[in-house]
């Protein structure tokens, strides 16, 4: 078992996600760092992708920007295992099944291990080919994270029984990015996936701000935010580590009272 079930072990967990390399690794270091000092549980390093399918234009722009400025698998690696001196809550990666092919599955997991990531999402591995990267995500300790959408309906509870780690509820159809309202009954996926499983779940895709998070957080074990966090990085670059910190520890007093 990795470290990720420590995040949800003492209240509801609340769980930024934080594109590598947008603008620049320095940043990066610098957003996590407030993140993980104002209260995130778990962190999602974001690793880019020239073609991520499951983002909306926010991500995708992270993505482009990050690849712009030269940042590769390598780097982030190296840029893991340098945060990790210093840096104690739970990682874990999502990015492209493509990505980790290319690098070679069993390095990356190995790499993962190392440098202490304990999970894995890839948003566009369908769960009938999970097997292709499982069994070497296993052999490392790593666990690979399950998604679950609106549409799994009848697929909830074998996703649930086979799950490690977390299990991510995405919470509405379509691709990443804030909304105005969540009108997915979440709480119907999360009775069913309570009923098969003891591994804890967290609702992301949309939570853009406290109240959303408080709600989200309250139908399931935490909450995920990545195009909200994104935009404030968008917005200052830089300088972005402070307003990002205020933003995590917002949104983490509204989850604990969950």
């Amino acid at each position: 078992m990795s470290d990720i079930r420590t995040a949800f072990e003492n209240e509801k967990a609340f769980i930024p996600f934080i594109t590598c390399g947008d603008p620049d690794l320095e940043t990066t270091a610098k957003v996590v760092r407030a993140a993980a000092e104002n209260g995130a549980d778990l962190i999602e390093l974001g690793i880019p992708f020239s073609d991520p399918t499951a983002e909306g234009p926010v991500i995708q722009a992270a993505n482009i920007r990050a690849l712009a400025g030269g940042v590769t698998t390598d780097k982030i690696f190296e840029f893991v295992k340098e945060l990790r001196k210093d840096v104690k809550v739970p990682f874990v990666f999502m990015t492209y099944a493509n990505v980790v092919f290319s690098y070679g599955s069993e390095r990356f997991m190995a790499r993962c291990c190392e440098t202490g990531v304990g999970g894995i999402i890839l948003p566009d591995l369908p769960f009938e080919e999970k097997e292709e990267f499982l069994g070497v995500a296993k052999q490392y300790g790593i666990d690979l994270i399950s998604l679950i959408a609106p549409t799994s309906a009848d697929r909830i509870s074998m996703i649930a029984k086979e799950a490690d780690g977390f299990i991510y509820i995405v919470s509405s159809l379509g691709v990443t990015g804030t909304r105005s309202e969540i009108t997915t009954n979440i709480g119907d996926i999360v009775k069913v996936i309570r009923e098969n499983t003891s591994v804890p779940c967290a609702v992301g895709f949309g939570i853009s701000n406290p109240e959303q998070a408080k709600h989200m957080a309250e139908l399931s074990d935490g909450a995920i935010v990545g195009s909200a966090i994104i935009k404030i990085i968008e917005k200052y670059g830089k300088d972005a580590a402070p307003y990002v910190g205020e933003f995590v520890k917002s949104m983490k007093e509204a989850v604990a009272e969950a």
